[in-house]
């Protein structure tokens, strides 16, 4: 299944999920499970989803490497200050955080059931693809922060 790897762009997939969020909840009626407040905490979840994913931009071009997730070969540092310091997936972790702030606001089990299966398709076709390639560019350097910091939280 190789040849699923950095194909979808993260965005693109992260929008899929977003939308097949309500539109598989309309074809197959899953438990709605709302609470107290469940808006509110979608509200937050995406707002905290918005930061990490634009601090993670942020720091990316302050330190003049790519963005591009698809080519990185192209990198050109590791990034490991500011928000690259509690995540090595800070831009991931904030779609993740979105869907799942999706997921609340419409409070559908089927819902939460997508936001882990995003993260595991992340996981395997975007990031250990990259974590190959920045190993191959900055050996010792790179295989040093990924001991140091986790690849989601």
């Amino acid at each position: 299944m190789r040849y699923l790897e950095l194909k979808i762009p993260p965005l693109a997939l992260c929008a899929i999920f977003a939308i097949a969020i309500p539109g598989l909840d309309n074809f197959v009626q899953s438990a709605s499970v709302p609470f107290i407040g469940h808006r509110i905490a979608a509200t937050a979840l995406m707002l905290l989803g918005l930061t990490f994913a634009i601090v993670g931009v942020v720091e990316f071009r302050r330190a003049k490497t790519t963005v591009n997730p698809l080519t990185p070969q192209r990198a050109t540092s590791v990034v490991d200050s500011g928000i690259y310091r509690l995540t090595r997936n800070p831009m991931y972790l904030g779609m993740a955080l979105m869907l799942l702030a999706v997921a609340v606001w419409l409070s559908t089990v089927l819902g939460y059931a997508l936001v882990p299966l995003f993260c595991v398709y992340m996981t395997e076709f975007q990031i250990k693809p990259e974590e190959r390639a920045l190993l191959a560019i900055f050996g010792q350097e790179f295989s040093a922060y990924m001991t140091k910091v986790r690849r989601w939280i």
